[in-house]
């Protein structure tokens, strides 16, 4: 039986599994998996997953007697081990973010990446398979550059709400992309009151024209549509490079049998001429003043950073009562 998901990959478009539940995963060969400190945050809790707690608070003791300094330590390590058992069960990459606080802070940010990237190399993981989540802020967005450029490491810059976001991204050369579709269309139902569908969707207008930009003027930064409300926004964006979706909308396209017709063509996008080309990566003040204009990108942007925040230092919490027990 030919299921939605079956007809999805069909178009094209390569699956991901967002989720940190790696038990969860295997049964939508996902070519890829995205977590963040939410995602890790809720399969941290469930007992099945003990051991990987279990091992990044050994590894917290064993790098100080500072408790912060164990608790940042063990927190790097069980994204880590979070994201070794993921690559354990998918064919690609999986993605895991730097914690959010350094958003607004270039070189902390790549501090940050190449320990992550380190710690992945000593338990045998290859950075070739690993992408390091970045917020797309100023700072994030060179971080990234540099970081592609200089050490080969590969970046998802996420919490992408923003045209300006996009175009410095594939400027600065990052390897993908994370356009929040969702989140957009909360921004929008909440301001307008209205509510939206399929290409209707502000979300999914979004992600079309960023798609479209990029085949028009030939990056090569993957678009990968993320954080999802409902299967039509999924549907409305068959074809486009990847998607990152939650078990949940995963299991409902594999329990239909629907057809999903191809929405997005690169091909067709490369040859059009509709959207011209406009460079942000080189001006910190019209970036800025770019996104400030956009209330939704602006709004969304600093709204997730806080969130993944608050999210990582209840995980550190965890960590934290743990190491002291």
């Amino acid at each position: 039986m030919t299921t939605s998901l079956d007809y999805l990959k069909q178009t094209g478009t390569v699956v991901v599994s967002d989720s940190g539940d790696f038990e969860s995963i295997d049964v939508y060969k996902p070519q890829d998996a995205t977590t963040n400190p939410s995602l890790i945050l809720a399969a941290a809790n469930k007992p099945g997953y003990a051991r990987l707690i279990d091992a990044a608070i050994a590894y917290g003791k064993s790098k100080s007697s500072d408790p912060d300094v164990q608790v940042n330590a063990a927190m790097d390590r069980l994204l880590v081990e979070f994201g070794k058992e993921i690559l354990a069960i998918i064919p690609g990459r999986v993605s895991t973010e730097v914690d959010a606080r350094l958003s607004f802070d270039k070189e902390a940010t790549k501090a940050k990446a190449k320990e992550l990237i380190a710690l992945y190399e000593s338990v045998g993981v290859k950075k070739e398979r690993v992408l390091i989540k970045i917020a797309s802020t100023w700072e994030g967005i060179q971080a990234a550059r540099e970081l592609e450029r200089d050490d080969g490491i590969h970046c998802n810059l996420t919490l992408l709400f923003g045209f300006g976001q996009a175009v410095a991204c594939a400027e600065a050369g990052v390897t993908l992309i994370s356009p929040f579709v969702g989140r957009i269309l909360d921004w929008y139902k909440k301001s307008t009151g209205k509510t939206y569908e399929g290409d209707e969707d502000p979300g999914v207008s979004s992600v079309k024209k960023i798609f479209n930009y990029y085949k028009q003027h030939g990056y090569k930064t993957i678009v990968m549509g993320a954080s999802f409300r409902n299967v039509g926004e999924i549907k409305a964006l068959a074809g486009v490079d990847f998607l990152t979706i939650a078990p949940t909308l995963l299991e409902e396209l594999k329990k239909s049998t629907d057809q999903v017709p191809k929405k997005l063509d690169a091909t067709a996008a490369a040859k059009a001429t509709d959207l011209p080309k406009v460079s942000y990566v080189d001006n910190e003040p019209e970036f800025r003043w770019t996104l400030l204009q956009d209330s939704m990108a602006f709004d969304k942007l600093h709204e997730g950073i806080k969130k993944f925040a608050e999210d990582g230092e209840t995980l550190k919490n965890v960590l934290k009562a743990k190491l002291a027990a």
